[in-house]
Formats: structure tokens, C-alpha cells, sequence
């Protein structure tokens, strides 16, 4: 429940001068929570949601803590998604418990007051160091739940069952209780839960991916000093400007791949230059303050034309998405949407005379030989987290079914590394991947990323207007 302090090395506890002169004198500090409209009404909403599917059981769940990046310095911090879903509430070291009886209780840790030396000795959670933060009294007011301090935490449970279910992140909270720990539990249900977004949420959804497409507009109109001599550094820089400034950051790390970084699918080192007549892979979300977050690809002709060759795989990607949408709708099987995706892509590998196997061979499970070129998935729940629900069970995720309300990202694409000898020369190198962030409706889908062009003619003028 807590963590331990960093101490000021300069050693000023020892100075009783300091130590006396630095508890007064102080007046009130500005400590309100503002939540987003309707955060608060919206984790009501979800805890009732929760309640309704484990009844009489007491929940535990946990913000978490920074990380430690590197010695005595943290990585910032985003407190846990189950948490936030359930409370709004952005605390780092704060524990939400739900009772069997149907109450909420959030317990935080109340800052330092000045004739404490945490208030100036604590250099991880000090105000003289980190600001003001808010307490119990504060977040009760912007989260409607009753709030009491961290440390009234163990004496509030003792002894209080039936069965409690604890998230990640609350070790300390474990050992002050007797009851199971049904951590794997209680996030398959929190994790299902999450798989169909109210209006709220689909809002949220779709601030994120306005804010993306915005972003994206910043690289496209960089482009050109990027090749000039900031490199895939400098669009990284561009982008996630735009989601510090438009929300609380990127969603994952970005994903900014020129020319033949393009088919690296997790290439987020970004230190590679940006060739004028290469393709530009740009794979990167915005996270809203409220911790929604889009995850957004397209493929940038950097000149603002793709080439012959280029062109020829754009429009092979563009045949798979406009396959896989058409397959996403009410009571459609998740996986129908893939299925439609590597038909069309081993159709198209087959007719340039890259699989060794006829396409209905490549596509039986014990074929495949198609995945050489796109080994990764074409889809993903998405919501607080970029690949969201991720601890829904098999039945409920992949062997399921879609049902109004889930978010998804559909990204096919197609990638033929450098030093890949199974290709002809000229398609070495080249690396398309399109991506749309979709909600399933009452009648198929909506795509929230419309606003960004796809058609490969379109995303041409589109590039060439932010030049």
C-alpha cells in the first residue's frame, strides 16, 4: 500500500532550522480532480456491470505504481485499465473495494502535510517535490465514491469475507487478507465486461482517433525535413507532441518505419533516416486523458507517389480490408474477418508467384505458407488498452462472436523484409499495412478512422496537400 521514499541526499532533516521554518507559513495548495464529462457517471455504470456478475463477493482491485525506469528515477504513470474502467480515478497507489453488500469504498493516500517531513524530505511523493496532489477529500468529489486514506486499507478488510478477488498490482493488499486470491479470475470477467463500449466509451474512442488523424497530418506536412535530417526521429517527435498535447500521450510506443524498416511490425526504435522515395509505415495512436486510446496505421508514399511496385502491394492490402469490414457485423464469427483477409492476400502472393502451394493449400491450418509475409494478426479488440481484453477467455475473444458494441482495430497488411531471397528485388524492402479503428453497429460497422484516408489515390493527394 505504500512504497518506500526517496530521500533528499542533501541531508535538511538534520537542520533544525530548515526543519522548523519550512512547516509553516503555507496556504492551501489547489488539489481538485477534473474529470472528463461523464467519466464518474460512466465507472457507476461499470461497477453495477461488475456487481451483476460476481454478487456477494468482496473485489479488490488496484491502480499499481510507476515502474522503475533506472535507479532512483520512475517512468511516468498510468494507472491500471481494470482500475480506471471501475473508478476514473488516476491515483497512483489507490485500491478500489467493492463489498458483497454493494458498496464502493476508494482508498487513496492522503498527501503530506507541511509539518510532516514527507511534505519535503520525500523527493518520489513530496509536494515540495512533485507538486500537490490530491487526497481522499478530492477524489471523492469528482468520483462520487467514498474515499478514505490508504492506511485505513487493512483495518477496513480484516476479517471481512466471504471470498475477496484482487487485481495485479496489490501484493501489500494480499497480505492483509485471509481470503483466496482470484486474480486470473476476476481479470477474465473484468476483461469480457470490456468487450462491449457504451456511448461513453465509443466518445471516448472517438476523441482519440480524431486526435490520431490530426497527428497524422503533423508527420505528413514533416515529411520533407524528415528526409532532409530528422529521420524516423524527428516524425516520432512530431507525432507524439500531438498526443502529449491533445490527450495524455501515445498509446503504445509509435510505430515509425521508412523505407526498410516499413515490414519490421514492431519497429519502434525510429532512429533510421527517411528515404524520399520510400513507403512510410506509420503505426501510432493517441491515448486520450481518460486512457482511451486509437491505434491508427497508414502507409505514406514519403514523395507523395508511390511507385509501380509500391503501388502493386498498396492495393493488394487495400483489396484484404475492404474484404475483412465487409465481414464485421453483429453474430459474425470474430475470426471471420482474418479468414477474409488471407484469402484475398494468399490469392494475391499466389498470382505473383510467391507461394509454392496452390491458395486453398496455403490456407489450410497445415499450410500457411502465406503467413511468411504477414505473420502477425489482422485484428485486435481496442479500447482503454490498445490490445484491450486481452484476458477474455478463447470463447469469448477469438472463438466468439461479434456483438454491437465491440471496438475493434483491423489492420492487414503485407511485408517482404530486406534480405528476403523468396521475393523478387524490387519488392524487397517494402513493408503496407492499413489499419481502422471500427465499432460494430445494429446494422455491420461504423469506422471511426474514415476521416483518414485509405484508397491509395486519396492518400496520395492527401500527402501531398500537407507537403
Amino acid at each position: 500500500m505504500t512504497r518506500p521514499a526517496r530521500r533528499d541526499p542533501s541531508n535538511l532533516m538534520n537542520a533544525k532550522g530548515f526543519r522548523d521554518f519550512v512547516r509553516s507559513g503555507w496556504g492551501a495548495a489547489d488539489r481538485a480532480v477534473r474529470l472528463v464529462d461523464g467519466a464518474a457517471e460512466a465507472a457507476a455504470r461499470h461497477r453495477d456491470l461488475l456487481r451483476s456478475v460476481l454478487p456477494g463477493v468482496r473485489v479488490a482491485v488496484a491502480s499499481g505504481w510507476a515502474p522503475v525506469r533506472s535507479n532512483d528515477t520512475d517512468h511516468g504513470f498510468r494507472p491500471d485499465s481494470d482500475f480506471s474502467w471501475l473508478t476514473g480515478c488516476s491515483a497512483e497507489g489507490a485500491v478500489l473495494v467493492l463489498g458483497p453488500d454493494g458498496d464502493a469504498e476508494l482508498f487513496v493516500r492522503a498527501p503530506a502535510e507541511p509539518d510532516e517531513s514527507d511534505f519535503f524530505a520525500n523527493a518520489r511523493d513530496g509536494e515540495l517535490w512533485i507538486g500537490p496532489t490530491a487526497g481522499p477529500a478530492e477524489w471523492a468529489a469528482a468520483t462520487g465514491l467514498r474515499c478514505r486514506p490508504i492506511h485505513d486499507l487493512p483495518f477496513a478488510l480484516r476479517g471481512r469475507q466471504p471470498a475477496v478477488y484482487a487485481t495485479f498490482g496489490v501484493d501489500p493488499l494480499l497480505d492483509a487478507l485471509s481470503g483466496p486470491d482470484h486474480t486470473a479470475e476476476l481479470r477474465r470477467v473484468l476483461a469480457e465486461l470490456r468487450r462491449v463500449k457504451d456511448d461513453w466509451e465509443v466518445g471516448q474512442l472517438q476523441s482519440a482517433v480524431d486526435a490520431t488523424v490530426q497527428g497524422f497530418a503533423d508527420v505528413a506536412a514533416e515529411l520533407k525535413n524528415a528526409v532532409e535530417s530528422g529521420g524516423e526521429r524527428w516524425l516520432q517527435g512530431t507525432f507524439d507532441r500531438r498526443a502529449r498535447t491533445a490527450g495524455n500521450g501515445p498509446g503504445y510506443a509509435s510505430i515509425v518505419a521508412a523505407g526498410p524498416h516499413a515490414p519490421v511490425l514492431h519497429w519502434v526504435r525510429n532512429d533510421g533516416p527517411v528515404p524520399e522515395d520510400a513507403v512510410l509505415l506509420l503505426d501510432a495512436g493517441v491515448e486520450m486523458d481518460t486512457l482511451y486510446t486509437a491505434d491508427i496505421t497508414r502507409t505514406l508514399p514519403v514523395s507523395g507517389r508511390f511507385t509501380d511496385v509500391q503501388r502493386q502491394v498498396y492495393d493488394l492490402v487495400q483489396q484484404a480490408i475492404e474484404a475483412a469490414l465487409a465481414e464485421v457485423r453483429p453474430g459474425a464469427p470474430y475470426r471471420g474477418f482474418h479468414r477474409a483477409t488471407m484469402r484475398v492476400l494468399a490469392t494475391g502472393l499466389h498470382d505473383w508467384g510467391l507461394l509454392p502451394v496452390p491458395v486453398d493449400q496455403a490456407l489450410d491450418d497445415d499450410g500457411q505458407q502465406h503467413r511468411r509475409y504477414i505473420v502477425c494478426g489482422v485484428g485486435h479488440f481496442l479500447g482503454l488498452d490498445v490490445h484491450d481484453c486481452a484476458s477474455s477467455s478463447p470463447e469469448a475473444y477469438h472463438d466468439g462472436s461479434l456483438v454491437e458494441g465491440m471496438t475493434l482495430a483491423v489492420e492487414p497488411g503485407l511485408y517482404f523484409h530486406p534480405h528476403d531471397e523468396t521475393v523478387p528485388p524490387e519488392l524487397r524492402g517494402i513493408g503496407v499495412r492499413i489499419e481502422e479503428n471500427v465499432v460494430v453497429t445494429a446494422s455491420g460497422n461504423r469506422v471511426l478512422s474514415a476521416a483518414l484516408p485509405r484508397d491509395p489515390s486519396g492518400l496520395e493527394g492527401w500527402v501531398s496537400t500537407k507537403h
